[in-house]
């Protein structure tokens, strides 16, 4: 049992901690908000994308698919986990979601390549017994979203043809609620232009179907890139609002815990206090009784 002075000290030092897991909580819904602007602002730019590549794609057999991997090569995961710490299960949940979804559902023998964005999740990988090719430090806000998918792209094009990938896919935990998440698969390529083009039977959106007078190739192929953009830009930002998801579960799941500690401190506090009181006021009692009877 501690003594009177160090269950003051324990209280104070549990109230801080209650302080500091309180501010925790409210900078990661903070975090989710400025994460779910950034998907947002991607709404617009995402369906003019999408509308030039049913453009260039519009007289083209649903059958053909948008190629430029090797078949019967290996397969890309690119899996985005966390940087930081204090996330509950956040890491473990996607590493051993990915790993047993390519595990139980590809060929046995299969080469898998793995990209880790997140220190925390390549450290997951790696205890799972995964190669990591590449991995990649997250950024603290949504303004550096941006720069890290164009250096994952420029990896992408090197990685494609070192390990001579036929598919690459996109492994992410996608936030649910205010403090769930739940992971998510996504093919990044090859990309299907029925994914793309799902409203064939519909007509075009307008009376006058569009034009193009750049090169075929030349436009599908940077809009293909837009396409890989706006794909990893999305994962990360939601991967990111997950994280902080998790974070705020974990925080109240702490601030549970902190109270419950207080509450057993306080009462133990208490207790002592008027222990303490009580065998004060039996020594005044005592030495009252002693010199009224000397």
């Amino acid at each position: 049992m501690q003594d009177f002075e160090s269950l003051k000290r324990s209280i104070d030092s549990t109230r801080d901690l209650e302080s500091v897991v309180r501010t925790m909580k409210t900078l990661a819904a903070v975090s989710i908000r400025q994460y779910e602007q950034a998907v947002d602002s991607l709404t617009d730019f995402s369906e003019t994308v999408e509308l030039g590549l049913k453009m260039v794609l519009w007289d083209s057999p649903l059958e053909s698919r948008l190629r430029g991997l090797k078949a019967d090569g290996a397969t890309g995961i690119i899996i985005f986990g966390s940087d930081q710490g204090m996330c509950g299960q956040f890491n473990e949940q996607i590493g051993s979601h990915a790993w047993e979804h390519f595990l139980n559902n590809t060929d046995k023998g299969k080469y898998f390549a793995w990209m880790a964005i997140g220190s925390r999740i390549s450290s997951k990988l790696l205890d799972l017994g995964a190669n990591i090719d590449f991995t990649f430090s997250l950024p603290g806000s949504a303004t550096g979203i941006a720069p890290l998918v164009i250096d994952i792209l420029a990896r992408i094009d090197h990685w494609r043809r070192e390990k001579s990938l036929d598919r690459i896919y996109i492994s992410y935990n996608r936030r649910v609620s205010a403090s769930t998440y739940k992971p998510h698969m996504l093919q990044l390529l090859p990309i299907d232009p029925a994914c793309i083009f799902h409203h064939k039977k519909r007509k075009w959106s307008s009376q006058t179907l569009p034009m193009f007078t750049m090169n075929r190739s030349v436009l599908l192929s940077r809009l293909i890139r837009q396409y890989l953009f706006v794909s990893l830009f999305r994962a990360c930002a939601e991967s990111l609002a997950g994280e902080n998801a998790s974070r705020i579960a974990s925080m109240q799941a702490a601030e549970r815990n902190i109270k419950e500690r207080l509450v057993n401190l306080q009462s133990e506090y208490n207790q002592q206090r008027q222990t303490s009181i009580t065998e004060e006021l039996l020594d005044v009692v005592t030495g009252f009784e002693a010199l009224k009877d000397s």
